[in-house]
């Protein structure tokens, strides 16, 4: 089953991240290249990203009159999608076990969600 591994990023965990220094910093970029190997070799890992500063968002809606695309961030929130991990395990306590090893678990900023499959058997 397929499973959604959102790590967030709140002012705590960005705080201490900015404490780093770069080396540390090489050292952190390091460990999450390390899980994403060890799941690829695995076969659990089906894509995986870091995303852009939030500021870089762009809200999109849609209405009769058209598309338009304002600049973020937009939610009203302390806590911001920082990247994702979709993996494909056997049991979500095996998504939950890989979650685990993220350091922004720690802050309480790693949620895990099980991605629903359509009836016509495609996930989406």
């Amino acid at each position: 089953m397929k499973y959604l591994i959102q790590i967030y990023s709140n002012p705590a965990s960005r705080a201490v991240w900015e404490g780093f220094t770069p080396e540390e910093q090489a050292e952190g970029y390091a460990y999450y290249e390390g899980i994403s190997n060890e799941l690829v070799s695995s076969g659990e890992f089906v894509a995986g990203e870091a995303l852009a500063d939030a500021s870089l968002a762009k809200r999109v809606t849609h209405s009769d009159s058209g598309t338009v695309a304002s600049d973020g961030p937009f939610a009203e929130t302390k806590e911001l999608l920082a990247g994702f991990y979709l993996v494909d395990c056997e049991s979500e306590a095996r998504a939950v076990e890989i979650a685990g090893r993220f350091p922004e678990a720690q802050f309480g900023l790693v949620e895990v969600r099980p991605v629903l499959e359509m009836a016509s058997g495609s996930d989406v």
